[in-house]
């Protein structure tokens, strides 16, 4: 298989630390847009997206919110431990986990963890107007990570009122500063609400309820779904050939609305960012999946690193997703829970995904090749515009629409 044989460093280009937007333009939806279409080039400003689409089809956006997953302990010693939070062991519903009392266990990384042998680490703070002492110690490895229990000594008060009281909002690293109070607000799109995230999905930044309102006057219909966006998004890649880096799973939950509305539009989707992305084309392979063993159980529909590529199928998008369709039918499911650790690189071939809203991404990242899979290759044309004409790069930075 010629993807597994690509070398990251071919996918290297200079980005100086100043073209990387420290903190978001003040107007989200004035940021610059890279309009690629067919191959040309050309700037425009992001609330003008909605000239560029047709009426015909259907975005698709992903609603998860980013939670405060940055816990800090100080030891006795007067040792810092930060507590970074990946993803809910137990309970290990994401929705449940918010709602837990009293104690609760999650998959974390720990920062300065030699300074944190054994023991117990507690912090007091106030929430709803009472003390409340949150502890936590460590439970043993869980692969990378660490298992971690926390309690806590008010039964009334739920986990999620916790993160929002003693949690911190985990900005990107490459940021290089401290997380603001703005940024509880400009860290989240306008439509977040599920939950979840440890990383916002940085193309719904651009989107302010005006730009919504253009959309929806002209005509082009608007979905949601979610993928909870996990630390691994910023796991720089190592390796040189990408066939030995592990890709991190994410969590998913797809209303069977959704999965209508596609198939209503004929699978002519306009995905906002690569999360999107990675949802949706997961979604195909779970159909396929599904036309070869119907009676697979929710979790078994997971999507392994290089499924697309060793899987052989002549099924198209609509009677894959219609494999799912009948299957979320058949056992009354009103959302698909699963999980993806997909990797989109180049030789993926898209089944879903038409056009794609994105930022600038990190050079040598999966997300880069994510890119250059949709544009087939011509990557470098787009990314040498942006760093010629003054464009602001990842996160916090300008936008894109790409049509191959």
């Amino acid at each position: 298989m010629q993807t597994k044989q690509i070398r990251i460093s071919d996918y290297n280009y200079p980005l100086p630390d100043e073209r990387i937007a420290k903190f978001p333009l003040a107007q989200r939806d004035h940021s610059k847009l890279l309009v690629y279409r067919h191959g040309e080039v050309f700037e425009d400003v992001f609330y003008r997206l909605p000239d560029y689409l047709s009426s015909d089809m259907l975005m698709v956006f992903n609603n998860t919110k980013v939670i405060q997953a940055r816990l800090h302990f100080r030891k006795t010693t007067g040792a810092l431990i930060e507590v970074f939070l990946l993803e809910p062991y137990a309970p290990a519903d994401y929705e449940r986990m918010f709602e837990a009392r009293g104690e609760c266990e999650w998959l974390c990384l720990v920062g300065n963890m030699k300074k944190w042998k054994d023991g117990v680490l507690s912090e007091s703070f106030m929430c709803a107007d009472r003390q409340v002492t949150l502890s936590c110690e460590r439970m043993g490895e869980h692969g990378t990570s660490q298992r971690i229990r926390f309690s806590w000594d008010d039964n009334t008060v739920s986990f999620a009122e916790i993160l929002d009281v003693a949690g911190e909002l985990p900005i990107p690293p490459y940021l290089n500063r401290k997380t603001q109070e703005s940024d509880k607000t400009t860290y989240q799109t306008v439509y977040s609400k599920i939950k979840g995230s440890v990383a916002a999905p940085t193309a719904g930044l651009h989107f302010t309820k005006d730009v919504l309102a253009a959309l929806d006057a002209k005509g082009i219909e608007r979905a949601e779904l979610t993928l909870h966006v996990g630390a691994g998004t910023f796991k720089p890649v190592k390796s040189e050939m990408i066939s030995d880096h592990p890709m991190h799973t994410e969590y998913i939950a797809v209303p069977i609305t959704v999965i209508e509305r596609i198939i209503q539009h004929q699978a002519q989707v306009v995905a906002v960012g690569t999360t999107s992305v990675r949802t949706l084309e997961s979604l195909f392979y779970m159909g396929v999946k599904l036309r070869q063993n119907p009676n697979l159980k929710e979790e078994e529909l997971h999507v392994v690193q290089w499924e697309p590529y060793e899987t052989e199928t002549n099924l198209t998008a609509m009677e894959a997703l219609s494999e799912l369709l009948s299957y979320m039918r058949r056992h009354q499911m009103t959302v698909l829970h699963s999980s993806t650790q997909i990797i989109i690189a180049p030789g993926y071939d898209y089944k879903i995904v038409k056009m794609l809203v994105t930022n600038f991404h990190q050079p040598q990242s999966t997300l880069l090749l994510l890119v250059s899979a949709f544009v087939h290759g011509d990557w470098r044309t787009i990314y040498d515009f942006a760093l010629a004409h003054d464009f602001r790069f990842l996160s916090y930075g300008d936008s894109s629409l790409l049509i191959p």
